[in-house]
């Protein structure tokens, strides 16, 4: 069987993991009181946080980006208002439901893959390449690569090349267009790496 290498700032013990991504954090000054929701788009979004004491901020209802970040923010005992689809764009539209006097914060990497939102926003958290990806060295022509980012994508071709014997699976369409033209894929069938996974094991 083929190996299986999973670029991503998560190990899963069915893969090869590369980190790809080192963090560092902000803190930016933000009255939690102002707001009445917040927006939150990742895990080290939730994991910013923790930089900040929790009782300015645990009792404002979330609105995750999905599923996963909503049960991550759930194990840091925060409320949920709503659950998007895993897509940013999808996030703007569930906004819009909401009645326009309320107040958004978006908790916000510096650098974003999908369109800004149209709410305020706190630039608590930033990514870079790992000491990890840009020392790795893949010599497997027939691997199996899975990427779960548009800088997953970035950081491994730093160093790496792509080659036509590697399967390529990606989280997403976002993730997708990081990748060089003409380079065949495919697309998970949903944004999670247990997904990604699923479709591996079909080849």
């Amino acid at each position: 069987m083929n190996k299986i290498y999973l670029f991503s700032a998560t190990p899963n013990l069915n893969a090869l993991h590369v980190n790809t991504l080192d963090f560092d954090f902000f803190q930016p000054q933000i009255n939690f009181s102002n707001y009445d929701y917040l927006v939150l788009t990742s895990k080290k979004a939730v994991d910013a946080l923790q930089y900040y004491n929790k009782k300015d901020y645990i009792n404002i209802p979330a609105l995750c980006i999905s599923r996963f970040t909503k049960e991550y923010y759930e194990k840091f005992a925060g409320k949920i208002l709503d659950v998007g689809n895993g897509i940013g764009s999808n996030l703007q539209t569930i906004i819009d439901t909401y009645p326009k006097d309320k107040k958004w914060l978006y908790l916000r990497a510096k650098e974003i893959a999908s369109d800004a939102l149209h709410v305020e926003e706190a630039i608590v958290y930033e990514s870079r390449c790992s000491d990890e990806i840009l020392n790795f060295r893949l010599e497997d022509k027939d691997a199996i690569l899975i990427f779960t980012s548009p800088s997953s994508v970035r950081c491994f071709l730093k160093n790496n090349s792509l080659h036509v014997e590697q399967k390529i699976i990606v989280i997403g369409t976002t993730t997708a267009k990081a990748l060089p033209t003409k380079v065949n894929y495919k697309v998970s069938d949903k944004t999670s790496i247990n997904s990604c996974l699923e479709l591996a094991s079909t080849f």
